[in-house]
């Protein structure tokens, strides 16, 4: 690494391009195939219906709206999917290395590209686009678009950016574990984790089943991984100064760290994209000696990329001053452009799992106690207690994780009221979104929702019942509700 170019980092630029790409796509397939039923015309928090709300509001308020095309180009289903493919289609490309091939203004251009598109959907998206990963996704696609070509290394300043992202998504997710609860404190955090996270997967029993004292050492490793690793990520710089391949050695070291916990987190849970895009950001500090060699770097080129360096040394000191804020922001954005964000996650842990299970039934009467009830199925939350969780992510099931906020603490939301409202419709579009429709397409005459406490089985339970889940009544949620006439 000298001044300028990155030279033995184009291992990185590719994985960080590509990898970045990548998640673009799954981010439109995703948006394409649930934004309709949840936020378009007929949704259950309509986009146009925000639009007129910030159209007819003060300036203040048409403010709040972070740039979207649909701001000025109305929005409709067929324009949104319009978009997801024009963005899905630019981001193929960009994984297949075909833009990279050409000048580094031409990579810039469809990054910037997908960045605005994606923008344009988070910015309507509300609360089912309230995410971290949201953020991160967006600020890593914009720092993407300055990598430059395959034909040069890397911007110096570039990957050094990419450092100060990971930074701040490590050590910032970091420093809310030690000053949110106490769990992280005294180690207990991941005996309840494994089980009460918001999607677990496959492997999430198994890690929950393992003894307290490596559960400690989860912890304990996690604290080193988040708060001590993300300062060595920065040590190649010195090498800039000081003749020594030490320095760039510490850094891919400290890459490979975040890599492999982020593996961990992979393999027992589903966080959409998160820890996908947390891997990929680390291979920007990995460093192969020799991978690249020197090229003539245009000066036009030189010139944009230290604009972006001096542009985010501006856009970072909320973002930095946050870092050492007593009450520190979680995901938290300080410009309309989402650019040089507050990062973090999982401050205090869940300690018991609510689940909230919706039924309907073809009688008459709800109260008849030969009334049959069957439950909706889900794509990813947990219902059925013999269904192993499913692998799901990076793929954003955004209607399952938002089932699992409603049991904690809050009252009933607007949009979950609506969502009763269509199962009672069977609106075709909403029951594309669940695994199951137990009445096939027909209309119930009441649907009600149960609140139970779901725990992993023991082995021994599982062995003699087969189940993976335990669960327990708790209580009534939504009493039974009668099937409007018509909408």
């Amino acid at each position: 690494m000298d001044g300028f170019a990155a030279i033995d980092f184009t291992l990185a630029r590719e994985v960080l391009q590509r990898g970045i790409a990548a998640v673009y796509v799954v981010a439109f397939l995703s948006t394409a195939a649930q934004f309709r039923a949840l936020l378009g015309e007929d949704g259950l928090l309509p986009a146009p219906r925000l639009l007129e709300w910030v159209r007819s509001g003060s300036r203040a308020r048409r403010r709040m709206l972070h740039p979207t095309v649909f701001r000025w180009w109305a929005y409709t289903d067929r324009r949104l999917l319009a978009v997801c493919g024009a963005g899905g289609v630019v981001a193929a490309a960009l994984v297949c290395g075909l833009p990279q091939l050409g000048p580094p203004w031409v990579p810039m251009l469809c990054f910037l590209f997908v960045w605005l598109a994606y923008m344009s959907v988070v910015s309507l998206g509300q609360t089912f686009y309230g995410f971290g990963w949201e953020m991160l996704l967006l600020e890593a696609g914009f720092l993407a678009a300055f990598l430059g070509s395959a034909d040069q290394p890397p911007p110096t300043v570039v990957i050094v950016l990419f450092w100060w992202l990971l930074f701040r998504l490590e050590f910032g997710a970091g420093m809310i574990k030690i000053r949110g609860g106490r769990e992280w404190r005294d180690l207990s955090a991941l005996t309840y984790h494994h089980e009460t996270q918001p999607l677990p997967g496959p492997l999430s029993r198994q890690a929950h089943l393992l003894p307290r004292w490596f559960h400690e050492l989860e912890v304990i490793g996690n604290h080193f991984s988040q708060l001590v690793v993300p300062w060595f990520l920065f040590a190649p710089l010195l090498g800039v100064w000081i003749p020594w391949p030490g320095f760039a050695w510490i850094g891919t070291i400290a890459g490979a760290i975040v890599i492999a916990t982020q593996l961990w987190l992979v393999a027992t849970g589903n966080f959409a994209w998160l820890n996908v895009l947390t891997i990929v950001l680390g291979f920007s500090a990995v460093s192969v000696p020799g991978s690249g060699s020197p090229a003539d770097v245009p000066l036009y080129w030189l010139l944009i990329t230290g604009a972006v360096a001096v542009l985010y040394v501006v856009l970072s000191w909320p973002a930095l001053r946050n870092l050492a804020a007593r009450r520190q922001l979680m995901n938290a954005s300080f410009n309309r452009w989402n650019l040089a964000n507050a990062y973090g996650a999982f401050g205090t842990v869940t300690k018991r799992r609510i689940e909230w299970v919706i039924e309907g039934t073809e009688a008459t009467d709800p109260d008849d106690p030969h009334a049959v009830w069957l439950e909706y199925g889900f794509r990813g939350k947990p219902g059925e207690v013999r269904r192993i969780p499913p692998q799901v992510a990076p793929y954003h099931l955004r209607l399952d994780w938002l089932m699992w906020f409603l049991p904690l603490g809050r009252s009933l939301e607007d949009w979950f009221t609506h969502f009763v409202v269509r199962l009672l419709e069977a609106d075709p579009r909403m029951l594309r979104l669940l695994r199951r429709d137990p009445f096939d397409g027909r209309r119930p005459a009441w649907v009600r929702v149960h609140a139970y406490h779901y725990r992993f089985t023991t082995r021994a339970e599982h062995r003699r019942t087969g189940a993976v889940w335990h669960r327990t009544f708790e209580g009534v949620v939504l009493d039974p509700l009668r099937a409007p006439a018509s909408r």
